[in-house]
């Protein structure tokens, strides 16, 4: 963990961490009204790669439908664990072999799950996600055939301070009752498990001198109690 904030440093510089904006789940961050529509969607979307310092309008975003919603939909006793499956996806244009495309390079395609849409907090967080990889791919920092990538991208939406939302999504128990039909899932999101997230989130505290930070309150039970383990850690052993 320590040598992942050391290769994003050396990639992105120090002063990216420092300068973050610590994002939170409040109407000072998101003052859009929520609907759950695509169009409130993309406002979510625009708003996070603003706050990754990424222009919006070099990326397209679209949002593809999730099989699980559709068997749940048929079977009533369903109970599927749809973190197994791929919350987002992040494509560059010029992957597609089509070179005719005017400034077909510089733009990338981000692709969100449907049910994403009805999880304002889980639909932020793989955004962020996706956005790291435009960060770290599109800008030439990493190789995609880097074999620890997507840990790295989630650990960079924590250097970017979208570590809130992308731990508290890393493991989410739910319920739910549609009509006649209801069942339970457990959600996990992402690469990095809800001890090592509480531990990075401590890290980035730490880095930038915020002992005690009033944005852990916005953090889930589980990874608050890593936090603040890793942190009293952190403060006695010096790295």
């Amino acid at each position: 963990m320590n040598e992942g904030f050391n290769r994003l440093k050396s990639m992105l510089g120090k002063h990216r961490m420092l300068q973050a904006t610590v994002v939170l789940p409040a109407a000072e961050h998101f003052p859009d009204p929520y609907d759950g529509s695509p169009a409130a969607a993309e406002k979510l979307f625009c708003r996070v790669c603003a706050f990754m310092q990424i222009d919006h309008a070099r990326i397209d975003l679209e949002i593809f439908p999730d099989e699980t919603e559709q068997l749940r939909k048929i079977l009533p006793s369903w109970r599927g664990n749809p973190g197994k499956s791929a919350a987002g996806l992040y494509i560059h244009a010029a992957e597609g072999g089509d070179r005719e495309v005017e400034n077909e390079e510089s733009r990338v395609v981000v692709a969100l799950k449907s049910t994403l849409l009805k999880d304002p907090l889980s639909l932020v967080a793989t955004a962020a996600h996706e956005v790291g990889h435009v960060i770290l791919f599109g800008n030439g920092l990493m190789d995609r055939n880097t074999p620890d990538h997507e840990p790295m991208t989630d650990l960079l939406t924590v250097y970017l301070g979208f570590g809130i939302f992308t731990a508290n999504c890393a493991a989410r128990f739910r319920q739910y009752q549609e009509e006649r039909r209801g069942g339970w899932s457990m959600q996990t999101l992402g690469y990095l498990p809800e001890e090592v997230y509480g531990y990075a989130l401590a890290k980035f505290a730490a880095e930038r001198g915020e002992d005690n930070s009033e944005w852990a309150r916005h953090l889930s039970t589980n990874v608050r109690a890593y936090f603040n383990r890793s942190l009293a850690w952190l403060k006695k052993n010096t790295l």
